[in-house]
């Protein structure tokens, strides 16, 4: 009987240590390949600048911080402000794409979330440089908006703040029409019918019910659509101008260009800061801290 009760107790033991060993790996993997960069990162940031070709050193260089916001002040909210546009514009797309193939697809639901994935089938750089080739002066769209007076003859798109929206748009739209579907596809159709019973029309039916239960879906591709598109720099380099330049443009040049890394991690930091508290301002409002 005794022997029963240790082997009950070791037992019990184990199963309390086996969730710990199994997130082992996964600690393991990011302590090395994300916290180790990350601190790396972070002291590069405090480092002085080097001369050409010599090693930061480090030296509590809060400056750098300084002179991230001073000097690349406009870079940082044109980069937030486009991603905000390209957010809201995907939002509008992506809603009624995820609602048709989730309450309309039928038996073309797989097929029509094939289409919808079928992009990512082509390098991402190849998609921007398509959509310059389709805003280009000679593309089929401009010459369309001529030809109806949207645009006047010397007017153009490529080069400007609607190129560059529109490109982060089109290259990161499945990203937000994935996790509506998969939000919409849950919802029991018939709770409409429920609504429409109770003599609620359609739109109070959808806007009462649909919206609310869709919401973690537009939360997690808000995210996934605002983030990449506030630190993308090749839509503003091939879609945009020198007026059009993001804070990821600007990060790429003292990373690869300038070598000057402290400066290029500053401003790393602070891109992170200002997303993790909009993320939390964004899921306080949408009522989504439960899945932030």
């Amino acid at each position: 009987m005794s022997a029963k009760i240790e082997r009950d107790a070791q037992g019990r033991k184990q199963a309390r240590y086996t969730p710990w060993l199994l997130l082992v790996p996964g600690l393991l993997w990011l302590i090395w390949f994300f916290y180790l960069p990350l601190y790396s990162l972070f002291r590069m940031s405090l480092s002085t600048k080097p001369s050409r070709f010599a090693v930061p050193e480090f030296g509590w260089a809060w400056s750098n911080y300084s002179q991230a916001f001073s000097q690349y002040g406009a870079q940082f909210q044109r980069s937030f402000t486009y991603a905000l546009a390209a957010t809201i514009a995907a939002l509008l797309i992506a809603y009624p794409i995820a609602y048709v193939i989730a309450f309309r697809g039928g038996r073309y639901r797989n097929v029509l979330l094939g289409l919808v994935v079928v992009p990512f089938f082509t390098n991402f750089l190849i998609r921007t440089l398509a959509w310059k080739t389709i805003l280009g002066n000679q593309g089929p769209l401009i010459n369309l908006l001529h030809t109806i007076g949207v645009l006047g003859p010397n007017e153009t798109l490529l080069r400007t703040p609607i190129a560059v929206i529109g490109g982060l748009t089109y290259n990161f739209l499945p990203f937000m029409v994935l996790p509506i579907y998969v939000s919409l596809e849950k919802i029991d159709p018939r709770l409409l019918d429920a609504a429409r019973d109770l003599y609620s029309h359609t739109w109070r039916g959808f806007r009462k019910i649909i919206i609310p239960l869709s919401l973690p879906g537009v939360f997690a591709g808000s995210l996934l659509v605002f983030i990449p598109a506030a630190g993308d720099f090749v839509n503003s380099y091939y879609l945009g101008n020198a007026k059009t330049t993001m804070i990821g443009s600007v990060v790429q040049d003292q990373f690869l260009v300038q070598n000057n890394y402290p400066i290029a991690a500053a401003l790393s930091f602070v891109f992170i800061a200002i997303v993790m508290v909009v993320v939390a301002i964004y899921s306080r409002l949408l009522g989504t801290e439960e899945i932030a």
